[in-house]
C-alpha cells in the first residue's frame, strides 16, 4: 500500500511527498518530518486526512491496550446482565393471565360508563347495541353477525373512545409505574432487558407490539401462549419490545409444592 505525506517545509512547487511504506511513515514521525497534524493518504482514500486520524498512528501496544480494556469492559457488562437475570423471577402465563383479566375488568367497567355516556347523549343506542352483541356472541364466526354488530348505531364511536381509554391506561400506567392496577395488585411490573424500569418511549413502544399480540388471538393467541413455553416467559411484544415481567423483589415467585411422601 502507497502512502504520500504533504511536506509543509516545502513552500514552492509540489508538496506531495511519496510513495512510502507505512514502517516509512511511522520513520518520518519518529524524525519530526511527520507530526499528527501532517496530511497524509494511501491509496484507496478519497481524500486527505491528519494523520492522527489513522489507525496506523496509534502504538500498536496501546492499540492492543485498548482492545484488551474494551474487551474486559465488554465481558464484565455481559457478566453483571447474566448476574441481574438470574436473580430475577419471570412471572410465568397464569399470573400474567390473572393481571390480563384484572386490568380488562377495569376497562370494561370505563367503556361500560362511556357506552352509557353516549346512549345518553344521543350518539348510541343501547338496545341496538345489546341485540347485535348477543347475536354476534351466539355466532362468532358469522361475517353477517359482525356486520350487524358494526352497523349499531354508535358503536364506531364506541369503540374509538374505547381504543383511547386502554392506548391511554397502559402507556400511563406503564410509563410511571411500569406496571397496570393488575399487575401491581399481582405484584408484578414490566422492566427492559437491561433491568431498567419503562419510560414513556418505551410504554409507548410495548403497548404498540401488544397490539400485534392482540391480533394473534385470530390464531388461538399464539402471541400469548408463548409464554407458557418461553423459559423467559416472554410474550411476543415482550419479544419484540425488549422487555421483561418480573415479580416484585418484595414478592417471592410461587414455588412449587411438593408431592407428598407416601406413609
Amino acid at each position: 500500500m502507497n502512502w504520500f505525506f504533504i511536506d509543509e517545509s516545502i513552500t514552492d512547487g509540489d508538496r506531495r511527498q511519496g510513495p512510502y511504506s507505512v514502517d516509512d511513515i511511522r520513520e518520518f514521525v519518529k524524525q519530526g518530518k511527520i507530526t499528527e497534524s501532517t496530511l497524509v493518504w494511501r491509496s484507496g482514500e478519497e481524500n486527505w486526512k491528519p494523520w492522527n486520524e489513522y489507525e496506523e498512528s496509534k502504538d500498536p501496544e496501546t492499540t492492543s491496550l485498548e482492545a484488551s480494556r474494551d474487551e474486559l469492559i465488554r465481558n464484565t457488562i455481559e457478566e453483571l446482565l447474566k448476574e441481574q437475570a438470574a436473580s430475577r423471577h419471570f412471572a410465568g402465563f397464569f399470573i400474567r393471565l390473572l393481571a390480563y383479566c384484572i386490568d380488562y375488568f377495569f376497562l370494561g367497567l370505563v367503556g361500560g360508563l362511556a357506552l352509557i355516556a353516549l346512549s345518553m347523549g344521543g350518539a348510541a343506542d343501547l338496545d341496538a347495541i345489546r341485540e347485535a352483541l348477543v347475536n354476534y356472541i351466539n355466532s362468532p364466526t358469522s361475517n353477517e353477525a359482525f356486520d350487524k354488530l358494526m352497523a349499531a348505531p354508535g358503536i364506531a364511536t364506541f369503540f374509538s373512545i374505547y381504543g383511547a381509554i386502554q392506548a391511554i391506561y397502559f402507556v400511563v400506567f406503564q410509563a410511571i409505574y411500569s406496571a397496570t392496577p393488575g399487575k401491581m395488585l399481582c405484584h408484578i411490573h414490566i422492566e427492559t432487558i437491561e433491568g431498567e424500569r419503562l419510560g414513556w418511549i418505551s410504554s409507548l413502544a410495548r403497548y404498540l407490539c401488544s397490539i400485534l399480540t392482540q391480533l394473534t388471538l385470530l390464531f388461538y393467541g399464539i402471541g400469548y401462549l408463548v409464554v407458557a413455553i418461553d423459559p423467559k416467559r416472554r410474550a411476543l411484544h415482550d419479544w419484540v419490545a425488549r422487555t421483561f415481567v418480573v415479580f416484585d423483589k418484595r414478592a417471592k415467585a410461587p414455588k412449587r409444592s411438593k408431592p407428598e411422601q407416601e406413609n
